[in-house]
């Protein structure tokens, strides 16, 4: 698997099941399987597990932007900004689903006020459902597992969360390259 790593995904925002933000306060960005790019084949060929990477959203200028007079705001997401990703590639075994599905979670630096916005302390940004994502997928953390109950299941992601925040940090050419990847590429 790791010989796959890293893999390099291009695709629009969709909605899923709404489970991440409802049921486990970690909202995901769900990934279109039908426009997608990636650098391994198609999204069937992408191997299950839980990864890291980064990822940015390039969502459309708004009128201001042009103008150059930018407005803040915080719970938004900036098309300029790469964050750190804690990534599921597969079906959900907790929930069953039929269907594979690759469901970044992005997460905001420690300073962010959107950082620990979620019921859960988790980044919760607005909706940005139909804006491009890139994302690369980095490194593996651990095979998909049926939990017993969504508590045991939140406490894994956050874990998951935790590690990939950890192992972004790390000064290695692999993030640096797939960062730089994932700032530079365009729609």
């Amino acid at each position: 698997m790791n010989q796959q790593l890293p893999i390099r995904i291009v695709s629009k925002v969709v909605r899923g099941y709404g489970r991440g933000s409802k049921d486990l306060g970690i909202p995901t960005a769900n990934i279109s399987r039908d426009h997608l790019t990636c650098s391994i084949g198609s999204f069937d060929d992408l191997p299950t597990g839980i990864y890291w990477g980064y990822a940015r959203i390039i969502a459309g200028e708004s009128s201001s932007e042009k103008d150059g007079q930018e407005t803040k705001n915080n719970n938004k997401i900036s098309g300029r900004d790469v964050y750190t990703a804690a990534v599921s590639i597969g079906y959900n075994p907790t929930y069953n689903n039929k269907e594979k599905t690759v469901e970044p979670h992005l997460i905001a630096e420690s300073s962010h006020p959107q950082r620990h916005a979620s019921s859960t302390g988790e980044t919760m940004f607005s909706d940005f459902y139909d804006t491009t994502i890139v994302l690369s997928v980095v490194g593996y953390l651990r095979p998909e597992l049926p939990f017993e109950g969504l508590e045991k299941l939140t406490l894994a992601i956050k874990k998951d969360i935790e590690d990939a925040c950890s192992l972004a940090k790390e000064d290695n050419t692999t993030n640096k390259e797939e960062k730089e990847w994932v700032l530079q590429h365009q729609q």
